[in-house]
């Protein structure tokens, strides 16, 4: 069974006509590409790896009992959610 998790991508343009795509749900996930299709692609890499790099971090905090801080404070409220610490 594969389990399927659907996010937001805002996709925009940029003045020398690069596609840039974002998923605003996930800190630091985007991306840009040249093709729409390109971009498609590329969005569906960043997310996996976005997604990879947040399970490991849980699974480090669950393990180990140690809280990793994080040193941005506009993503706090996505901190919160994943139940770790922010400074």
């Amino acid at each position: 069974m594969i389990n399927k998790t659907e996010f937001n991508v805002i996709i925009e343009r940029d003045s020398e006509g690069f596609f840039i795509a974002s998923v605003p749900e996930l800190q630091g996930c985007h991306t840009q590409a040249k093709s729409l299709d390109v971009l498609m692609e590329r969005i569906r890499e960043a997310i996996q790896l976005c997604l990879e790099v947040n399970w490991s971090i849980s699974a480090l905090a669950t393990s180990s009992g140690v809280i990793p801080r994080i040193q941005r404070k506009s993503i706090g409220h996505s901190l919160r959610k994943q139940g770790l610490q922010e400074t």
